[in-house]
């Protein structure tokens, strides 16, 4: 297995960045109805069929694997389109190198930016900021402390902070097993609890 990894990886990354290209061009070729709830980040917000788990809502999914806080910042001009609402998921992948900044205060400075660029495209627009979810206990403090950072961000922006972690974090601060496939992506149980956490939010303010 280890003499195989180094040459299934290359292969991975090049399949990573084909889906991302396809996805981000797919988004700005095809226009966005306005008025819909967007659901905003990276896989763990693409692997999910958001119309079934909010049927009364009309929503439109702009998840991309892999991708970063910076990465949502480029295309945002193609995924907040007149929005009635914005479920926005991500930070995850800038903890551990995919984004370029591993440290909690680089990430939430990218993220206070994130979030300041999007009310100035969606002023008008319910905004969800979700906590950066649950993964192993290695990444367990600083989660806590960037979910802090979040959390004063979204006041910072008259956005609602959305604490999925608590609903998803074992006692050891991990996510648990039954809520997740690989540590890090959702369950079908993983998302239902997050839906839960998510549900009330997006009922009373996009409905």
């Amino acid at each position: 297995m280890d003499r195989i990894l180094p040459t299934v990886a290359p292969l991975l990354a090049r399949v990573l960045k084909s889906r991302q290209a396809l996805r981000e061009a797919q988004f700005a070729a095809v226009p966005q109805t306005p008025g819909r709830v967007i659901f905003l980040g990276d896989s763990i917000t693409e692997w999910t069929a958001w119309e079934d788990w909010f049927p009364e809502l009309r929503t439109a999914n702009r998840g991309i694997g892999g991708q970063a806080i910076r990465d949502v910042l480029a295309r945002l001009d193609s995924a907040v389109v007149a929005p009635r609402a914005i479920s926005l998921l991500i930070g995850t992948n800038d903890l551990h190198g995919l984004g370029k900044s591993m440290n909690v205060p680089e990430i939430a400075a990218h993220m206070d930016t994130l979030v300041r660029r999007i009310r100035e495209l969606a002023p008008s627009a319910a905004l969800f900021v979700n906590s950066v979810l649950p993964r192993s206990t290695h990444f367990r403090d600083r989660i806590v402390q960037l979910n802090k950072e979040y959390q004063r961000i979204a006041a910072g922006y008259d956005a609602v902070y959305v604490d999925a972690w608590s609903a998803l974090a074992g006692e050891d601060g991990a996510i648990r097993s039954e809520f997740t496939t690989d540590g890090l992506h959702l369950s079908i149980e993983g998302y239902n609890a997050w839906v839960a956490v998510l549900r009330p939010h997006l009922v009373r303010f996009a409905s």
